[in-house]
């Protein structure tokens, strides 16, 4: 008996253990994994979507052309239509598939808006830009195939399961923030995906692109345009191709002319803001933060104008805020977007400098 008591309770204490040793570790993972509130924010973009109500009529995917270019905020307050951008830094074509497929896991918009501009990297260039597009995502069949398609080499998949074996050597790194928000509880960063930035900084002598050897699109990034547009015919959603108004980096007519050839041949709407500045009201002496890269806040509500018109018009999105519930998450966002906005600008009068500075 004594024997069979003592095996009992070396069994218990070997798991309790082995429990002590798990909460442990998942609690250094948490602590050690960048928590993206400050500083670099982007990280924090992916994760944001799954805190949102699932009935957005139109989902944004692409890289930063797309999550500081366009205003959902401006979309419903004068159009009514529900949107939400699934954007991340750098957000290469094959992370933009997988993120669509996994929104697909949760609802089906009416439009799928696509930023062509990452069609120009055939692999993945950067680490940090792809846990920044991939970390927030949940795990799923799609977070699985976004790692395996993204990973440079030297990167392992096993440090995505485990990110502490990525950041085990941040320790001397952490920021009150990382204590703060250990249990993820915080505002989100974006309003509905959209990073607001209200400075001013116009484009000038913004240069002329260099001439490549070779302005042919790499077969991996065809195919995933394909994916992209295969996955929105089977779930019955629209899809629309985009080249955001940046000046910088530099789109090639070459590349142009190919994403217009592949439009025509499918039957897709493509629409490159670069050629419509009329249209929109773009002006680079006042719509840009950062010399033409981006619009600012005056511009992303232009943006969002002019596709609220074309996506009325176009494709017969239906003014939703006559719906009480949805209206009321709308009235929420709204009145923070505006403190947002008001904070920025008053800041930025702050910085301007008096009369007797001048």
């Amino acid at each position: 008996m004594e024997k069979k008591g003592s095996k009992k309770y070396a069994v218990l204490r070997i798991a309790a253990a082995a429990i002590v040793l798990t909460a442990v570790f998942a609690a250094a993972q948490r602590l050690l994994t960048p928590k993206y509130y400050d500083g670099v924010v982007e990280g924090a973009f992916v994760s944001e979507y799954y805190r949102e109500e699932k009935d957005h009529d139109v989902i944004f995917v692409g890289d930063c052309e797309v999550y500081e270019n366009f205003s959902p905020a401006v979309l419903w307050r004068e159009f009514g239509i529900n949107s939400y951008i699934r954007g991340s830094a750098e957000q290469y074509i094959w992370q933009s598939y997988y993120l669509l497929e996994d929104t697909f896991r949760y609802e089906t918009p009416d439009v799928v808006v696509f930023n062509v501009q990452s069609l120009q990297f055939g692999e993945s260039q950067n680490e940090a830009y792809n846990r920044m597009s991939i970390e927030g995502m949940r795990w799923s069949s799609s977070k699985i195939g976004a790692i395996r398609a993204s990973m440079l080499d030297g990167e392992s998949f096993a440090s995505y399961v485990f990110p502490i074996l990525r950041y085990h050597d941040r320790w001397s790194d952490l920021k009150s923030t990382d204590f703060t928000f250990f249990f993820g509880s915080r505002e989100p960063v974006t309003h509905n995906g959209y990073y607001m930035r209200a400075d001013v900084r116009p484009a000038k002598d913004v240069p002329d692109g260099k001439p490549l050897a070779n302005y042919s699109f790499s077969d991996k990034s065809w195919d995933y345009l394909d994916r992209i547009r295969l996955i929105c015919e089977k779930k019955g959603a629209e899809l629309v191709l985009i080249k955001a108004p940046s000046l910088w980096p530099y789109w090639y007519d070459e590349w142009d002319g190919q994403v217009s050839e592949y439009s025509s041949e499918h039957g897709l709407e493509y629409i490159n803001f670069l050629s419509i500045q009329d249209e929109t009201g773009i002006d680079y002496d006042t719509d840009t933060y950062d010399g033409g890269l981006h619009m600012n806040l005056s511009g992303a509500e232009k943006l969002a104008r002019f596709m609220g018109k074309y996506l009325t018009e176009k494709h017969g999105l239906a003014d939703r805020r006559g719906e009480e519930r949805l209206s009321g998450i709308w009235e929420e966002k709204l009145s923070r977007y505006d403190a947002e906005a008001a904070r920025q600008r008053n800041e930025l009068k702050d910085l301007e400098p008096t009369e007797e500075e001048k």
